[in-house]
């Protein structure tokens, strides 16, 4: 999907998770160059800037993309990050909740198990914090990355694993568990945002030779190889069609190849969904 140019896109602002390498960088250039301002929200300030270097030259305008600090295993850098954009008093019409790592082994600052706190609770806060001004900016959409990892998280949710030390050898079944997470996670906040004008959209990008594969262990590498890793532009395009052209009714779904796909038995449990989403509220939370 190659969209182009278009006025109505024209003043509209995305922030994006992981916009320096990989998808999330092929996302923010493209949504620059058909007329969003992005904000790049990561870890490295220099590896974000070349990425702003290169928006910048491509739309051949000066102030059309911006880096906010943002680690996602610690709870308090989501805070400051969403206190950091929120203090500009721009509209939000398009969150990506992009980045993710797969195969790192610990907890996050707070203690949560390293994938799940990654992958879900720091997106999940982050996108609390900004419901108001996404709902205040409608039509707006929420855009998460999930991946049909979800389906090796068969057992559903371990609730007391959530909060050790990553268990797996290869980091591999907890990769499940958080991506199942944020199936469940989009689905439930279209049901709490009916009506507000702000759909949800979940999705599979693909197997793609990025950075999120850069903690798992070295023998496995080839075997990714094997399956036949899509390249960054190609594993963009599901996360681009959710952004701007997926139908709003369709909110709360999950897309592959650009089309709505049914994810496994226990990502469509409705019940299971409210139940993460209450805990998760509870964490995040307490953690203040």
């Amino acid at each position: 999907m190659n969209p182009s140019v278009n006025s109505s896109y024209q003043g509209r602002v995305a922030l994006i998770t992981g916009a320096n390498v990989g998808i999330g960088r092929v996302t923010a250039l493209r949504l620059a160059e058909v007329g969003f301002t992005v904000f790049l929200a990561g870890r490295s300030a220099q590896r974000t800037q070349a990425v702003i270097d290169e928006i910048h030259a491509a739309v051949k305008s000066p102030d059309r993309a911006f880096y906010l600090p943002l680690q996602l295993d610690d709870l308090n850098s989501v805070r400051a990050c969403a206190a950091q954009f929120l203090a500009l008093e721009r509209p939000l019409h398009l969150l990506i909740n992009n980045a993710g790592m797969a195969g790192d082994k610990g907890q996050t600052r707070q203690g949560f198990e390293k994938a799940f706190g990654v992958n879900h609770l720091g997106h999940f806060l982050l996108t609390q914090l900004l419901l108001d001004t996404l709902k205040a900016s409608a039509p707006a959409r929420v855009v998460t990355v999930a991946s049909r990892a979800h389906l090796m998280a068969y057992q559903g949710v371990d609730w007391q694993a959530l909060q050790q030390t990553t268990r797996s050898l290869t980091g591999t079944v907890e990769y499940g568990v958080s991506k199942l997470a944020n199936i469940l996670f989009s689905a439930h906040l279209a049901k709490v945002l009916a009506g507000s004008g702000v759909s949800t959209y979940a999705l599979h990008p693909g197997v793609v030779d990025t950075e999120v594969w850069r903690e798992v262990p070295r023998f496995l590498r080839p075997l990714l190889r094997l399956r036949g890793l899509l390249t960054p532009e190609e594993g963009a395009q599901t996360t681009l069609y959710c952004a701007l052209q997926a139908p709003a009714n369709e909110s709360g779904l999950y897309y592959d190849k650009c089309r709505v796909k049914t994810p496994s038995r226990i990502a469509q449990d409705a019940e299971l969904a409210e139940q993460l989403w209450n805990q998760s509220l509870q964490w995040v939370k307490a953690d203040q």
